[in-house]
């Protein structure tokens, strides 16, 4: 196996191209090599409390001018397109953030608090008592239940924070649904990603450090998938891992010498 067919990277952004906010090693040089050789990259996140424009002038103000929206793909968006394809103009009554409430509206859904067609659950700071009680008693109802992202927690500087993942968690034990996971590691993210940017399984890669994540998705969704060791996973983690990485590098400055010059990864 070797990465000469792939023509578009997938790249996770904390831990694998900047941490916190500073650029890690090797990141421009490793931009610079694929538009070198005329392959395409986009960054994923499966935050949704940001959109695009957010993520863009984050990016370029670490040094990375060169970056556009379109080159951002967040679970919001993709959680926009799955309720699309289930339904024209769908009514989602939403607990997530106003970015997200606008990425959604943008997208040609409404926002409603009575009569939703789905509830849909992001990071949402601004989540209440009041406002998780009527998603339960929605989803009792009959509304779907559709999730952006399935982390756990969110990282800050203060230390992680209750995310999607921890909050979906109360919702399942109140109500016993079963909710729809957008963002990594579900594949309904790589067919979204497909279907977006008209290309095939065999041309896209996903990069990233976390193992039930970037992993994760490559490995549920049939992508090649390129773990580098930059940010939370440890080279002896893989191991034990149910999900094996098809590369290991140890920086994206190491996986942009072998694209210059192939040689068996690690």
């Amino acid at each position: 196996m070797d990465l000469s067919s792939v023509k578009t990277f997938l790249l996770d952004m904390d831990g694998t191209f900047y941490l916190g906010q500073s650029l890690l090693p090797g990141a421009l040089s490793f931009i610079k090599t694929l538009k070198k050789q005329g392959k395409s990259f986009y960054f994923l996140t499966n935050n949704s409390s940001q959109n695009a424009l957010f993520y863009t002038q984050k990016l370029k103000n670490m040094g990375l001018t060169e970056i556009t929206p379109e080159q951002i793909i967040t679970s919001g968006e993709a959680c926009a397109w799955y309720l699309s394809q289930q339904k024209k103009h769908p009514r989602v009554f939403l607990l997530g953030t106003r970015a997200l409430e606008i990425e959604l509206m943008r997208r040609g859904i409404t926002i409603v608090e009575r009569r939703p067609d789905f509830v849909v659950l992001g990071f949402d700071l601004s989540l209440t008592y009041a406002k998780l009680q009527k998603a339960c008693l929605l989803i009792r109802e009959g509304t779907p239940l559709v999730v952006t992202h399935p982390d756990l927690n969110c990282p800050t500087e203060a230390g992680p924070i209750i995310d999607a993942g921890s909050l979906v968690k109360a919702i399942e034990a109140s109500t016993g649904c079963h909710p729809k996971f957008m963002g990594k590691p579900h594949p309904e993210l790589i067919t979204y990603i497909l279907s977006r940017l008209q290309t095939k399984k065999e041309e896209i890669a996903m990069v990233g450090d976390r193992l039930y994540t970037d992993i994760a998705l490559g490995k549920n969704s049939g992508i090649t998938s390129i773990l580098v060791l930059t940010g939370e996973t440890k080279l002896e983690e893989i191991e034990t891992s149910p999900w094996k990485p098809d590369f290991v590098f140890s920086s994206l400055k190491e996986l942009s010498c072998y694209l210059e010059s192939p040689i068996p990864s690690k």
